[in-house]
């Protein structure tokens, strides 16, 4: 018989699940299981913020694919991680959040540092549970990563009164960890089905002339990137992705046409216009990569594979369905496409006939459009790397060449991950910085979530030892966490801070720059801080780069935004331009076709 405390059931069943780290800020109403965790084998990082505590958490989970934890205190400890953690709903990540409440006699008494958390976190969590006794946690947490990992990802957050923890009780045997569970989505395609839809999709894909495949979050994994690979060696076609789906197909693939949406590449948003067929993996048509919904590509015939059953004719009607996994799906998929293939060349060899000759006039037709839309993309990005004519360094030429940057200072780009916060900087990264492998691209994708970076390239960085993160954020984001340097400099991890510095909220200022006539209100910084004196003051080495006077840059600044891996962090600034604009735009109201390309105030 094992006796044991809440902590300790906790603490026990964390190290069982293999969580080596977690992130978090102590308090009152938790204290009885940070006293457990002191004597554990669990590394505890104590961030200045619980909210970053949450982004440490998804720098792990989003980099790993793997459940991360972070712990809060009651009250505005708890309330303070809520960002987080619908920051992780929103872009379906693992997530493991444990706060403390009060003690269970004065829940609902107006305590000190009391708040309805799970009430609260209800609609921002893949699920949420009050514990109410000891014993209850042996099933809870296991059942929490479960939770988490399966299906369709996302937080669950587990509410442990203090009493709870401290309390006592007996079991005969610790349970076994939560394992992602296989097959685990809901309503997922039967098997007689999904044969039947596979073999509808690959007759679609044969008779389509201008095919385009649409890739998300749900594909940014390396067995489903495996997988797409596979499939377009026997069926090439021209590639677009969500701003989640950078890094499924390397952006350096004659394929690849860039992200859809609001910032995305005109020719991805053309092909998706113009497109016949629509292969949708792993992605939910939002707003900000569709558009107007109706015209985003109103003349395909759209076939949607997503793992959640509530994607599926939410915002357009698929022709041709199938709820499961991505890999799983792309791989059959392309064996079902390949046999169909060498059957048709059989009955061409033997005996063509009208049809067969239809399927290679349609094979003729999708190499002429993939080889247009190829050329508009090469023609779309040539007028950006023109020289800048100012002394400022230009971001587009940075972010493109920071690779390399890393490989003159004798760092292995393989070895990069970038982690960005929200605003123009990221949109350069997602249109300029060559992604080449899934998982590689961590950003705030839904709930666009400024000071997300900084937090979360720490959690990337103490998960992927031996590689270099780095940041790349802007001076209004980095200051939503920027205590957060204070971690970094005590944890000495790889992570290279890439500081866009403008003065102003960069994206706000456009908007409101080129939407409301140059009215800016509340976009501009009255005083700016010295920002690298801010992390040197921290112990951190840092240094600006300097303008070449034609977009690029001049020095040796990159020896030291990436030296040899165990060096500690870096801090890198680089002035921008006020003035500098992320196209293409697409307003409001317009279609993604219609993106504004370039402005001048006059017109």
């Amino acid at each position: 018989m094992i006796e044991a405390s809440g902590a300790q059931i906790i603490i026990k069943m964390l190290e069982l699940q293999g969580i080596d780290v977690v992130a978090g800020i102590p308090g009152g109403s938790i204290l009885p299981l940070y006293d457990e965790l002191s004597r554990s084998s669990i590394r505890h990082i104590l961030v200045r913020h619980e909210q970053a505590g949450g982004f440490f958490a998804q720098g792990i989970a989003r980099s790993t694919g793997r459940p991360a934890v972070c712990l809060a205190t009651s009250g505005p400890g708890a309330m303070n991680l809520l960002t987080a953690i619908a920051d992780a709903r929103c872009d379906s990540v693992p997530l493991v959040a444990i706060t403390g409440q009060v003690n269970t006699h004065l829940i609902g008494t107006d305590a000190f540092q009391e708040a309805d958390t799970f009430g609260l976190s209800f609609p921002i969590t893949k699920h949420s549970v009050m514990v109410k006794k000891p014993e209850e946690l042996l099933s809870v947490i296991p059942e929490a990563f479960r939770i988490a990992s399966s299906g369709r990802q996302g937080p669950v957050l587990i509410d442990v009164p203090r009493d709870v923890q401290a309390a006592w009780c007996r079991f005969n045997s610790w349970p076994q960890p939560g394992v992602k569970t296989a097959g685990a989505e809901r309503f997922s395609t039967e098997r007689d089905t999904l044969s039947a839809a596979l073999a509808e999709i690959s007759e679609m894909l044969l008779a389509a002339n201008r095919p385009v495949l649409y890739l998300g979050g749900g594909c940014n994994a390396p067995e489903t990137a495996a997988a797409l690979a596979e499939l377009l060696a026997i069926y090439p076609m021209p590639v677009v992705c969500s701003l989640m789906g950078i890094g499924v197909v390397p952006s350096d693939s004659p394929l690849f046409m860039g992200m859809v949406g609001m910032h995305g590449s005109m020719a991805a948003n053309r092909a998706m216009y113009d497109a016949d067929t629509v292969i949708a993996a792993g992605v939910r048509f939002d707003d900000r990569a569709a558009g107007i919904a109706e015209q985003f590509c109103p003349n395909a015939r759209i076939i949607h594979i997503d793992i959640d059953a509530a994607e599926i004719n939410k915002i357009l009607d698929a022709a041709v369905s199938i709820i499961g996994d991505c890999a799983d799906t792309l791989g059959r998929l392309r064996c079902v496409l390949h046999e169909r293939q060498e059957a048709l060349r059989s009955a061409i060899a033997v005996a063509p006939s009208g049809v067969d000759r239809g399927v290679m006039a349609a094979e003729s037709l999708r190499c002429d459009w993939l080889a247009g839309l190829q050329q508009k993309l090469r023609e779309e990005k040539q007028p950006h790397m023109a020289a800048a004519g100012t002394e400022l360094p230009d971001p587009r030429v940075l972010l493109r060449r920071l690779p390399e940057y890393a490989e003159k200072a004798g760092f292995d780009p393989a070895n990069l991950i970038i982690a960005t916060d929200v605003g123009q900087h990221q949109m350069w990264t997602a249109q300029y910085y060559p992604i080449a492998r899934p998982r590689s691209l961590l950003t705030s994708g839904s709930l666009g979530t400024m000071g997300f970076g900084l937090p979360a390239a720490l959690g990337a960085a103490w998960a992927n030892q031996g590689k270099r993160v780095v940041c790349i954020t802007g001076d209004g984001s980095l200051q939503m966490n920027i205590q957060e340097l204070a971690t970094l400099a005590e944890l000495g991890l790889d992570v290279t801070v890439l500081l866009f510095d403008n003065g102003v909220l960069g994206m706000v200022r456009q908007q409101q720059e080129i939407l409301f006539r140059g009215r800016y209100s509340a976009s501009i910084f009255e005083k700016s801080p010295d920002l690298l004196a801010v992390a040197r003051s921290y112990g951190i080495d840092g240094a600006d780069i300097c303008g070449d006077g034609n977009g690029g840059t001049s020095g040796e600044w990159y020896r030291l935004a990436f030296p040899a891996a165990g060096s500690g962090p870096r801090f890198i600034r680089c002035f921008i331009g006020r003035g500098e604009n992320v196209f293409p735009f697409v307003p409001a109201g317009k279609p993604n076709i219609e993106a504004i390309e370039c402005f001048s105030a006059e017109s």
